[in-house]
């Protein structure tokens, strides 16, 4: 579903420049819950933004659901990203304005697509905001504005939903929710989600663990029990 090959991304030039990214290839397919973690610095926020169109690599190749994206100009970039693309945020992101339900269609409002009534309302009860569908992000808690957000990113049915710490604001009681959403995503819409995080228990609820260090792949398997992770972390560092 995604794919990166020999993908590195430079930032400065001469001797200030910095390599973000050395050269990586890795596959995530489809129906699969993959966390990518590494210590600061060691590049997996700059893979996931290079996955996903948010930042273009210096060298390598790019492809989403078949089409490589780092040929692409601004205009279709954009268009692939609306089609194929759902994100969720560590800061959620939704607009203050609209009530949970509009920002759950947002995606759909501004591509231009009719709405699939009966597929936003499954994701409501999915999400358990069925209460909350006229509220506005300002009365909802932390972890109700990420349900939102979760359900935002699936309103369209993307190839991938791409995660950027998305339990990093919340206690972990909300975390656990909002993990077991992502859960189930996966088990349930066969949804493809690939995440950044630095949290081991996080990382344990997906289905494979992919980690960084100074730009490079150090550890590419199956997920770990926690303990484990925690281990492959002080390996990373």
């Amino acid at each position: 579903m995604v794919s990166a090959q020999n993908v590195r991304r430079r930032y400065g030039e001469g001797q200030a420049a910095v390599d973000a990214l050395c050269g990586v290839t890795v596959d995530f397919v489809c129906n699969e819950f993959s966390a990518i973690m590494g210590p600061s610095g060691s590049g997996k926020s700059t893979l996931m933004h290079c996955l996903a169109g948010l930042d273009k690599p210096t060298s390598g190749r790019v492809e989403i659901d078949g089409t490589e994206i780092t040929g692409l100009d601004d205009g279709d970039l954009t268009e692939l990203r609306r089609e194929k693309i759902g994100f969720i945020f560590q800061a959620f992101n939704l607009l203050p304005v609209l009530t949970a339900e509009e920002n759950i269609v947002l995606p759909l409002t501004i591509a231009g697509r009719k709405v699939d009534h009966d597929w936003v309302e499954h994701l409501i009860q999915t999400v358990g905001l069925d209460d909350r569908r006229t509220h506005r992000p300002s009365e909802l808690s932390g972890g109700q504005q990420q349900r939102v957000a979760i359900a935002r990113a699936l309103v369209t049915r993307p190839a991938v939903v791409f995660a950027d710490e998305p339990t990093g604001n919340l206690d972990s009681s909300s975390s656990q929710e909002v993990l077991g959403l992502l859960r189930e995503a996966v088990d349930q819409f066969k949804q493809t989600v690939v995440m950044v995080t630095h949290d081991a228990d996080a990382a344990s609820t997906g289905d494979r663990i992919v980690v960084l260090r100074d730009g490079r792949i150090v550890h590419d398997a199956p997920s770990a029990q926690t303990a484990d992770v925690h281990e492959l972390l002080k390996i990373a560092h």
